[in-house]
């Protein structure tokens, strides 16, 4: 059988329909080695015919095969392991694995190292026997249970011993696993501590380009953490991901190196650095005819590219606001969050919102606080802040836009915290504006944001708080917000040690502490005190709001008094 070519797929289904699978998986069952090993060297080729791998599941050849690693015979160890990578492409199949106690056992394969000085006459079947082990995990991997009891087995420091094989065909299923498990904090957290970083680095420079794309993927997901992103800089990692950009015809490896500069990216240091190697210019270049994987990394990186002011300039200048706004019109989620992000970063440059509004960017943008993701509803109002403050005319390009703020006041409505924060920072910007802001009262923003006042999440108790502060401007505001009972809410907020919900809270107090009857309200909630000891604040205008709204009262106090 041996001497057919069995990567035929008419030859893989002729021993499916004459009942030669079940053959070879009862040979598996036997005593006899060679029957075991001949079966299993048919198998390993056949079973990459997806049909044969499930019917293998069916007819319980993975327990077979499972209970065969336990075997002392290195061949019929690698066969099997070989075998069930072939096998485990799918849910099931790497669940049956799992729960048969596989995992275990293709772990300690692992452990091909040798156990005195002196190296074992079978080192190069334990180092064989070790890579067919690590492309079984690799294919398990894809399972969170699986990842998880990879960890529990012990697999980590294994997987990172042999990360440091100088053989391609080891190091491919090794890095594979690794990325792959790099999606759970815990390998993220040993693949740092356990020294991988500089590994991955050294092979990130190999020239296989699986191993690269691989090793860029690990990064990736590794990059999360800020002391990963120092040690792939520390490393010299940095380099060889830009000139990764270069090899734009793999897909799958620009995707990578893309994803893994963006990520690394988040550290400023790191930008200076892609910077001298001229990362912006080619990532801009990226910004049409690329797969949204690409898409989505790319814009990714120049969102943190823009939080420099100079990049700003350079995206602007060749030609990127145009293409980020033209990506403004995809239905990929995760690309228009970072799409939105760095057009908001742009558009904290005036000059730049500007172009920005003359290209249809700021209504793309406030179309998507329709989008059903809450995300895309989040990065599309934050991303609005900076267009609405350096507009040149913030009223007419608001007004312009027909049930835009019907759409702003409706998601004050939300469930979703991150959304109704980032609402409440757009309406605080919106009510800088008389007009606007009467608009806005119209359309019932006054009780809603006294209604959301009630809550324990810091950051939307400050954009609450400069949200009321602003729309208090509107004067029939302060008494509404009194009635609708939010200043109880806001006094408490005094409570906190949070610098800026302070800061927000003193400004919305002593906007309401110009309605006589609000200072009725805030005296009996306990307002005075907190004041007082803010008034002692190193922040100036802190102190200037506390000792406003101080005086306010006092004055309200003395005219009681002249009344008397």
């Amino acid at each position: 059988m041996m001497e057919l070519d069995l990567m035929k797929e008419t030859c893989q289904l002729a021993i499916l329909d004459l009942g030669g699978l079940e053959v070879l998986l009862n040979l598996l069952d036997t005593n006899d080695i060679r029957c075991k090993i001949g079966s299993l060297k048919i198998l390993t080729k056949i079973s990459q015919n997806v049909q044969l791998q499930q019917t293998i599941v069916h007819m319980r050849g993975l327990q077979r095969m499972v209970n065969n690693l336990d075997s002392p015979v290195k061949e019929l160890q690698a066969l099997a392991a070989e075998t069930i990578a072939n096998v485990t492409k799918f849910h099931r199949a790497r669940r049956t694995v799992r729960q048969h106690g596989g995992i275990r056992k293709l772990v300690k394969l692992l452990d091909c190292f040798p156990n005195s000085a002196d190296l074992r006459a079978n080192m190069e079947k334990d180092l064989e026997v070790a890579r067919c082990g690590a492309s079984a995990l690799w294919s398990c991997s894809k399972s969170t249970k699986n990842k998880e009891a990879i960890r529990r087995a012990g697999g980590i420091p294994l997987l990172g011993r042999l990360l440091r094989s100088p053989h391609e065909n080891m190091l491919v299923p090794v890095v594979g696993t690794l990325q792959e498990c790099a999606s759970q904090e815990t390998y993220r957290v040993a693949i740092e501590t356990e020294g991988m970083i500089e590994n991955l680095v050294k092979i990130l420079k190999n020239d296989n380009e699986e191993l690269q794309m691989l090793c860029a993927s690990a990064i990736f997901k590794c990059a999360e953490d800020q002391q990963t992103r120092d040690l792939v800089r520390s490393h010299d990692g940095l380099k060889p991901l830009v000139s990764l950009l270069a090899k734009a015809d793999n897909k799958q490896l620009l995707a990578a190196a893309t994803g893994a500069i963006w990520k690394c990216s988040v550290s400023m240091e790191n930008v200076a650095i892609f910077q001298e190697k001229k990362a912006l210019e080619i990532l801009i270049g990226l910004l049409t005819d690329q797969p949204e994987e690409v898409l989505v990394s790319v814009v990714g990186a120049l969102g943190q590219f823009a939080q420099i002011p100079a990049n700003k300039t350079t995206i602007c200048n060749s030609g990127g606001i145009k293409a980020l706004i033209n990506l403004l019109n995809g239905t990929n989620q995760a690309l228009l969050v970072n799409v939105t992000k760095a057009v908001g970063a742009c558009a904290t440059e005036k000059d730049n919102v500007a172009i920005i509004d003359q290209l249809d960017g700021v209504r793309l943008v406030w179309s998507l606080l329709k989008n059903p993701s809450a995300e895309v509803q989040c990065s599309a109002a934050w991303a609005l802040c900076p267009c609405i403050e350096n507009a040149k005319d913030a009223r007419e390009m608001v007004l312009f836009l027909i049930g835009g703020l019907e759409l702003i006041v409706n998601l004050l409505k939300s469930t979703n915290n991150e959304v109704l924060t980032s609402i409440g920072a757009v309406v605080s910007k919106l009510a800088k504006d008389k007009e606007i802001l009467g608009v806005l009262t119209d359309l019932g923003v006054v009780p809603l944001l006294a209604e959301l006042t009630n809550t324990t999440d810091n950051r939307l108790r400050c954009n609450l708080a400069e949200a009321i502060g602003h729309c208090c401007m509107w004067s029939t505001n302060r008494a509404s917000f009194g009635e609708f009972g939010a200043i109880g809410h806001l006094v408490r907020y005094l409570k906190l040690k949070d610098r800026s919900v302070l800061l927000s809270t003193a400004m919305a107090l002593y906007q309401l502490s110009k309605e006589p009857n609000n200072i009725i309200t805030m005296h009996e909630e306990g307002v005075v005190q907190p004041l007082i000891h803010l008034t002692a604040s190193d922040d100036t205008k802190l102190q200037e709001f506390a000792a406003g709204c101080v005086r306010n009262i006092r004055l309200l106090a003395l005219a009681n008094q002249r009344t008397a």
